[in-house]
């Protein structure tokens, strides 16, 4: 689906993606238009399915949670509801911050954090191992982040 946004919208998105807190009246400032118009273009935005809400970004790393792990599963298919089944398991875990439906070797795709690697052991033995519809696991610490970004508004 290619949506219709112009330039305005556009640099409406590239200040909100630099900081998601900055006043209308400074968007309007910064793109030369009224307070309203960027009301209206907001609500446009949010219509449109281009923004949705507005999130606190937080550091996992300093609250203390200093293993990030990638968790490819592999999911054994019994019948039509055992995806979705593994799925709303896996969506009751807290560590998982992130599951991608992926093809390839793996049919999820999961993001955890943890404090510590034997959390993360305890993790996927524990919660994630123990679902009888999980085959196997392949598991990727991140040693370090090295960017995170938005996808680029063109």
């Amino acid at each position: 689906m290619n949506l219709k946004i112009d330039s305005t919208d556009k640099k409406i998105l590239s200040i909100l993606m630099k900081e998601a807190r900055t006043p209308y009246m400074e968007i309007a400032r910064q793109c030369k238009v009224s307070g309203a118009a960027i009301h209206q273009r907001m609500q446009k935005l949010n219509k449109l399915g281009i923004i949705e809400g507005a999130y606190l970004q937080i550091k996992p790393v300093n609250l203390g949670y200093d293993t990030c792990a990638f968790i490819g599963l592999q999911v054994n298919i019994i019948n039509s509801k055992s995806h979705d089944e593994v799925f709303q398991k896996i969506l009751k875990i807290p560590e998982v911050v992130e599951c991608h439906h992926i093809t390839g070797k793996y049919s999820l795709l999961l993001k955890v954090y943890t404090k510590t690697n034997e959390r993360l052991k305890n993790l996927i033995v524990e919660k994630i191992q123990s679902i009888p519809e999980i085959v196997s696991t392949e598991t990727f610490i991140s040693m370090e982040e090295g960017f995170e970004r938005v996808i680029p508004i063109n």
